[in-house]
């Protein structure tokens, strides 16, 4: 299916690009996110109208996550979860555990922005963490993970 990217999508293409992805991509996800429209005559016309207005809303977006990228890069987050003696946690840590402490100290995160490389945090102990708050704006903050004895 013929799409017009209507932001920047991560190894896709940029606002404006008429790119062809498989079917279900497009009606499942970028379609009903608001990233892409189908690419027809009139819809490629329309957004050749539309596309000053749109690049000046990517570049407010994107300057507003680089502003909020800059107070949240080098924060240290603190976290307790019951673990054994030897430092491993009974459960472990999850990009939704952080993204939820980020919110409670005003930072506006949701969980799919967290990136865990090597998976949940399972040992006790000081952990480097992305944020990808934009396709272009990722800091690293640092989780440090305490452990409580039952």
């Amino acid at each position: 299916m013929q799409i017009i990217l209507l932001d920047k999508v991560v190894n896709l293409g940029t606002l404006g690009d008429v790119v062809k992805v498989k079917d279900g991509y497009a009606r499942n996800f970028l379609i009903p996110s608001g990233r892409a429209r189908r690419a027809t005559a009139s819809a490629k016309q329309e957004f050749e109208v539309k596309r000053a207005d749109l690049e000046k809303a990517a570049a407010a977006k994107l300057a507003e996550q680089q502003a909020l990228g800059e107070k949240l890069a080098g924060t240290t987050i603190k976290l307790t979860q019951k673990a054994g003696v030897d430092g491993r946690l009974f459960g472990s840590v999850t990009n939704s555990d952080i993204a939820e402490e980020l919110v409670k100290n005003g930072y506006k995160v949701v969980k799919a922005q967290i990136r865990m490389p090597n998976g949940p945090i399972k040992l006790v102990g000081d952990n480097t963490i992305g944020v990808a708050l934009h396709t272009d704006v990722v800091v690293d903050i640092t989780v440090s993970v305490y452990g409580e004895t039952a």
